[in-house]
């Protein structure tokens, strides 16, 4: 029978009992024993779940407190020397203030993990930048599971990997020249695990699903050569993407296994089974990782069939990538529609699928027909249901035409109309939407969703905490307002929540970053817009005051993102479903009098694709959907957009397409790294470089911020400047919040009295 094993579980627990601990221990409610005591509780209930579930061989190390990569930054000794970390372990707190920052030191720079929606800290890289075996995590971790009578299969980050990853912080220098540097500590981090008697591990080399430079694709083969001579048998597992180019190159590495993606690129698997080796197993990663629908154990069986008839006990079956980026257990969801319920499947479902799926390849399928006889049913049942298909919402998708995406005028002639219209300062200050989530607004919501609160009353404490927002506004003297978004839960589960097309768990949490976490919707028919969404709370905002206040809206690419998309249309169409449901919003806010509209695409460069073949047909159609959705008002509206957390270099032309009015974006973290991109590509709309970092309580000064203002000023010419925060403001509390606008706002002053105009 096929070895069964999984490449990582989520970490947040079932009900999020990570994320409560780590913010007790932020919060001093928790200690670090206590904080360590629930970390390794929850540790050994995912281990033991994935043993009862049937999987064979166990990932041990993809836990975290906040992040896998900071794990491995930590293991390696390499925190950045900026924070004077000089000891060979760090402690929790000092791990924390990496992921957070403190008085003295920013935090370490995030970003996207791949195409996901999961954030990791960027490792930073010096000339002289040295790794050492600091740290003991993953051999404790090793020592539990196995102590449990847990099959372990440590897990680690690659090399490569890692170092592609991270960024030089020194100029001149070239990541992949530390390589040998770093490969002596993965030598001894290998050889310590053989001696504690693990018999496989399980290196992640996500980056060859990259379109690699030819360097680093050749230092593959020397590198792990170097690291088998004293290690435990090595699984190379590589996902997102196929990493068929390399499959000659990665079947004669000295590993003793290798794991690849058959979701997202089935066709692979073809040149994999083609002169296999007979000393090595060809992991199939066959059960979908990243979505939650339902795997079509037919079909799978039909893939790995060709596969088991060649490959016998050198085939493994597992899910295509980690479990990290789907929910834990659908089995806690009492509300959901029961037919919709019974097309998806969680991460404790998928386990099952992978059990099942190796079950039937030894034993026929008569020895899991009630499986495959729920799936059928399942399957058939999406396909015909009512609830999936919309013929208005297809038909007005397939009239649209090239002119529904068009502003009336070019941005020369629009924002000379903007700029008579709202007559605002120079260097003009706003914020990016949300302002504090406190506990009193979450309990009103909660209150109000469990029917325990009126209609009337909740209207009442929304207005008055919307009142509380633009009146601290307007005494910090801000130039463009928000509403502070007090109504909603999440950026994208507000709206999902007021589309067809959209469903809603209960507990279907995943991690996005930290303590971080998010319930994506789960859109699994056709999109539609049956009523306003934010119009009367935008209305009542810009009663009460004479600036103006911006409808924020988020946009069609970042709602199919941080969604659980359908799989069985193109995304191409449901973004452009979305769009028009959003156009819709968009024009009801500026007949209601609204003037500015936000549409956020923080998830614009998430989505593109690993492989640059892929990239124009899909920056195509996502930037036809904002355009979409942004090109039904007149020319004195002004539409801005903001991204986050991305890297844009490589797509600023695709930016600068979706043509918005404003654009605000992410960069106090990198020091304003990303507009030296601007510069080159002479970025030619209005843009918001933030200038403090909201992920860290940390509050920046005003000297800080000028810093970072005058060289976006060597970029951007400064009427084209804005002055704003990295992102939302939701999860700070108000003295931090008021502390640091203030601190921006008096930036801005002192700009427009300088010579800076």
């Amino acid at each position: 029978m096929a070895i069964t094993h999984n490449l990582g579980f989520p970490r947040i627990g079932v009900q999020r009992e990570l994320k409560k601990s780590v913010e007790a221990y932020w919060k001093g409610e928790l200690d670090e024993a206590g904080l360590r005591s629930a970390g390794k509780a929850l540790r050994q209930k995912n281990w033991q779940l994935q043993q009862e579930a049937g999987i064979q061989l166990i990932p041990v190390g993809d836990f975290a407190y906040y992040d896998q990569m900071l794990n491995m930054t930590t293991l390696l000794g390499a925190a950045p020397r900026r924070f004077g970390y000089t000891d060979a372990a760090l402690s929790l707190s000092q791990y924390f203030t990496l992921a957070r920052g403190d008085k003295s030191n920013f935090a370490m720079e995030m970003t996207k993990w791949f195409d996901t929606n999961y954030h990791y800290l960027v490792p930073e890289f010096l000339n002289t930048t040295e790794f050492r075996l600091s740290s003991e995590w993953l051999f404790d971790e090793v020592l539990e599971a196995q102590a449990l009578g847990i099959n372990a299969k440590p897990v680690l980050i690659g090399p490569l990997t890692y170092l592609y990853l991270g960024k030089e912080k020194h100029a001149g220098l070239r990541r992949l020249n530390l390589l040998p540097r770093l490969i002596p500590v993965y030598q001894q981090i290998l050889a310590r695990l053989k001696t504690l008697g693990a018999e496989w591990v399980q290196i992640d080399e996500p980056v060859l699903a990259l379109d690699l430079p030819q360097e680093w694709v050749d230092a593959l083969a020397p590198a792990y050569e170097a690291l088998t001579a004293s290690a435990p048998k090595i699984l190379l597992a590589t996902y997102f993407d196929s990493v068929e180019e390399h499959a000659a190159r990665l079947k004669n590495l000295p590993v003793a296994g290798l794991h690849i993606d058959l979701v997202r690129a089935p066709q692979q698997a073809e040149s994999f089974l083609r002169d296999f080796p007979a000393d090595k197993i060809l992991s199939a990663g066959i059960v979908d990782g990243r979505n939650i629908w339902r795997c079509n154990i037919a079909a799978s069986l039909h893939t790995l069939g060709p596969l088991h008839e060649a490959l016998g006990e050198q085939l493994w079956i597992a899910p295509s990538c980690s479990l990290l980026h789907v929910p834990v257990d659908l089995a806690q969801e009492t509300r959901l529609d029961p037919t919709i319920i019974n097309w998806m499947s969680f991460a404790t479902q998928k386990l099952a699928e992978v059990s099942t799926l190796a079950r039937g390849l030894a034993h026929g399928k008569e020895a899991i027909a009630p499986q495959l006889a729920q799936a059928n049913a399942a399957l058939e049942s999406r396909v015909y249901s009512p609830l999936v298909h919309n013929r208005a919402v297809r038909q007005r998708t397939a009239a649209l035409t090239a002119k529904d995406a068009q502003r009336i005028s070019p941005f020369t002639e629009r924002i000379a109309r903007q700029h008579a219209r709202f007559n605002l300062p120079a260097f003009p200050t706003t914020t990016i939407g949300s302002f504090p989530q406190t506990a009193d607004i979450r309990a009103v919501r909660a209150g109000y969703k469990q029917g325990r609160i009126s209609h009337s009353e909740y209207q009442a404490a929304m207005r008055a905490e919307i009142l509380h927002a633009v009146r601290k506004q307007e005494e910090l003297g801000l130039d463009v307002l928000v509403h502070g978004e007090a109504e909603r839960n999440d950026m994208v589960e507000y709206f999902g929540e007021q589309l067809q097309g959209f469903a809603f768990t209960e507990y279907g949490w995943v991690q996005s970053y930290g303590s971080r976490c998010v319930k994506p919707p789960i859109i699994y028919g056709d999109a539609a817009r049956p009523r306003p969404m934010t119009v009367e709370w935008a209305q009542y905002a810009q009663s009460l005051t004479g600036k103006p206040m911006k409808g924020m809206l988020t946009g069609p690419i970042t709602i199919l993102q941080w969604s659980f998309v359908r799989n069985d249309i193109p995304r191409a169409d449901t973004a452009l479903q979305i769009a028009l449901a959003i156009r819709d919003e968009v024009q009801n806010l500026e007949q209601s009098g609204i003037a500015i509209i936000q549409i956020d695409e923080a998830a614009l460069r998430e989505g593109l694709p690993l492989k640059q073949s892929d990239r124009p047909f899909y920056l195509d159609w996502a930037v036809r959907a904002f355009r979409v959705c942004a090109s039904g008002v007149r020319d004195d509206t002004q539409i801005h957009t903001h991204m986050c957390y991305s890297e844009f270099n490589d797509i600023l032309p695709a930016i600068a397409a979706m043509d918005a009015d404003v654009i605000t974006i992410e960069t106090s973290r990198s020091d304003m790294e990303l507009l030296e991109a601007f510069r080159k590509f002479s970025y030619p709309n209005d843009i918001g470089p933030g200038v403090y970092d909201i992920h860290s309580p940390r509050v920046p000064g005003t000297e800080e911020m000028l810093r970072l203002m005058r060289k976006a000023l060597a970029v951007i010419p400064a009427q084209r400047l804005w002055i704003n925060p990295d992102c939302g403001l939701k999860t700070r509390g108000w003295p931090e919040v008021e502390a640091a606008l203030r601190n921006m706002v008096a930036v801005a002053r002192q700009l427009r009295s300088s010579a800076a105009i």
